[in-house]
């Protein structure tokens, strides 16, 4: 049983803007260290900030949970497979009262726009 949705996008210049205005400062408010390691390899790391903002933002509205904090939620990538979400403190209380069994997250940007859609599922 389907038990949260979120989708958000996210706009890629501005987003990089910000990241170009606070730096170092908005990295290690928003991401973990693996994601902002991870982000460093890219050859746009911003596109790849970007879009795993807008998966955190579709996991907080998937979760029904504004007040969440941004490095709870982490965009994970093993060697094979898609991407997924791990969650921690406040994100993974959370999903425990809904229920959640199973995280469904799909990534996607072009050159605007970076979007991520986050399905929760239980097996209650």
């Amino acid at each position: 049983m389907i038990v949260g949705v979120g989708i958000e996008l996210v706009d890629r210049a501005r987003f990089e803007s910000l990241l170009d205005r606070y730096g170092d400062r908005l990295r290690e408010r928003l991401f973990t260290e693996d994601e902002r390691e991870y982000a460093a390899r890219k050859k746009r790391d911003g596109e790849s900030l970007a879009v795993r903002f807008a998966a955190k933002l579709a996991a907080r509205r998937a979760l029904r949970a504004n007040s969440l904090r941004w490095r709870d939620i982490e965009v994970v990538r093993g060697r094979e497979g898609p991407p997924t979400l791990r969650l921690a403190g406040g994100a993974e209380r959370a999903a425990r009262r809904a229920g959640v069994s199973t995280i469904a997250l799909t990534l996607s940007h072009d050159a605007q726009w970076c979007i991520g859609q986050v399905v929760l599922e239980s097996s209650r």
